[in-house]
């Protein structure tokens, strides 16, 4: 008796702290997104076994998700006990609902993926009739490979770990790696934010431009941009010394007197891009700018931003901005709300999402 009351809710909670943050940094973004435009059909709302809900890794992303699709966010209650354990309940009927659970797995990583873990049980264990997980930033994607010895393929444990807790299908969005996909033995869609990056930069009717790739890695997509947008590709050829740590080499390509947009998936501390756009500049770049679908934005990275010479950095809102972050006017922020949402109807209707690839 006196454990089960030692493990008593308490408030406020950790959870509920950091679902507050990541509210005021989206809403102290200097430059917000634009708000999702509704559906114009009401069938999803009409259907019953239809479900949406999240965690508190972006639920501003969550509930824009809904509104683009004319439905309610799942109702729930999410809660941490004194020692930090997390506790949550479904507060409606999901017996037999296809169920998709909106939640990226970004800072704190680990509170997210068993936020998402314990969510997962529950639905399972309330009967859905299939959970589909929507993850809009994927952790730990990053370590898909023994690249050295004695190391973890974190991406695939990660994917083992949300089949076991019970999910039937996963909807991810620009994967570090794509061949991340087939670490899951469950359906996966996956999804780019290409398009809408694609889009804003055609907005900003720019001339004489290059797509830059920070590494050969990004290449593929950062080929797939340059296409889209008619314009020659450029590669930096970069070597990492260490984890965070890149020491920029050479620059193939011609960048002399045009203006760079470096493509990535990921911004993290910020190094490798502060070092691509000094190296691009260097190379007789008139202007940089960078886009990329996930602000990490960890460690020095604001702080490398503000220094840096960059124009614009556009990323999308898979994550919430902190509100460091959200405070630099050199940050757009771009959403993917209408993609996802999309996608979700798609999977829900079980027509095809190719169409949102392109």
């Amino acid at each position: 008796m006196t454990a089960q009351n030692s493990m008593a809710p308490v408030a406020p909670t950790t959870l509920e702290v950091t679902d507050r943050a990541a509210l005021t940094a989206t809403e102290r973004v200097k430059q917000p997104a634009a708000t999702a435009e509704r559906k114009r059909t009401n069938r999803l709302a009409e259907d019953k076994r239809f479900k949406i809900f999240c965690g508190s890794a972006n639920k501003p992303l969550a509930e824009e998700v809904c509104q683009f699709l004319g439905v309610p966010l799942g109702q729930t209650k999410l809660v941490s006990f004194s020692d930090g354990e997390i506790h949550f309940q479904l507060l409606e009927n999901v017996r037999g609902a296809d169920v998709f659970l909106v939640q990226p797995t970004s800072w704190p990583v680990e509170t997210h993926i068993m936020e998402l873990l314990i969510m997962i049980d529950a639905l399972k264990r309330a009967s859905a009739g299939r959970i589909t997980v929507v993850i809009p930033y994927y952790g730990y994607a990053r370590q898909d490979r023994k690249d050295r010895p004695r190391v973890a393929i974190t991406s695939k444990l990660v994917a083992d770990l949300l089949e076991k807790a019970g999910a039937n299908r996963a909807l991810l969005v620009d994967l570090h790696a794509a061949q991340i996909q087939g670490f899951f033995n469950i359906p996966v869609d996956h999804l780019f934010a290409s398009p809408v990056l694609v889009g804003y930069f055609r907005d900003l009717n720019l001339t004489n431009f290059t797509v830059v790739s920070p590494d050969a890695g990004g290449v593929e997509r950062a080929r797939f941009f340059a296409q889209k947008l008619g314009a020659p590709l450029a590669i930096v050829d970069k070597r990492r010394t260490d984890i965070n740590v890149t020491e920029v080499m050479n620059v193939i390509g011609d960048v002399q007197g045009r203006t760079c947009i470096i493509l990535d998936d990921i911004v993290d501390t910020a190094g490798t891009l502060t070092k691509t756009v000094d190296a691009l500049l260097k190379n007789g770049a008139t202007d940089v700018y960078a886009c990329a679908s996930h602000a990490v934005l960890s460690g020095p990275a604001v702080e490398r931003l503000a220094a840096s010479n960059l124009k614009e950095l556009v990323v999308t809102n898979t994550i919430p901005l902190r509100p460091e972050a959200a405070a630099l006017d050199k940050i757009k922020v771009l959403s993917v709300a209408g993609l996802l949402g999309r996608a979700i109807e798609s999977i829900h209707m079980e027509t095809s999402v190719s169409s949102l690839f392109s």
